[in-house]
């Protein structure tokens, strides 16, 4: 099975036709302070596969902070059907609505891992604005 885009979204849905809806795809936020949470981000993934991938796999996701420490992981199980006779391969997507925890201004990553095999991050700039100076330029 491969992973042809993961990326982070305000929404992403299926529509009744199952085309993949993306809705305000971003790679950096700005926060107020520290630390934080980034309410129900949509961590969206396109995955492929043909009739050798067939059947359930694991699915983990790891939120990284910059210092590289592990700030949740989930894991979960995806099940690639048969593709149709005639098609060689079946998209799969999915589209995971996460709560991002957020303790420092920096680059985080999202960490995903298919049956066990490190395939791809999805980066995340989080920035912190400066403090505004006091008129005249003092400092209280």
């Amino acid at each position: 099975m491969q992973l042809s885009f993961a990326l982070f979204a305000d929404a992403a849905n299926l529509s009744q036709e199952g085309k993949l809806n993306i809705l305000g795809v971003f790679d950096a936020v700005q926060v107020g302070g520290v630390p934080t949470v980034h309410p129900r981000a949509s961590l969206v993934l396109r995955l492929k596969g043909g009739s050798h991938d067939a059947g359930l796999h694991t699915l983990t996701l790891t939120w990284v902070n910059p210092d590289g420490e592990q700030l949740w992981q989930t894991t979960g199980e995806v099940e690639l059907g048969m593709p149709p006779a005639g098609a060689g391969e079946l998209d799969l997507p999915v589209i995971a609505n996460v709560d991002l925890p957020i303790n420092r201004a920096g680059g985080y990553t999202m960490q995903i891992a298919l049956d066990d095999r490190p395939t791809a991050s999805v980066p995340l700039q989080v920035h912190v604005p400066l403090p505004m100076p006091a008129p005249n330029g003092l400092v209280s």
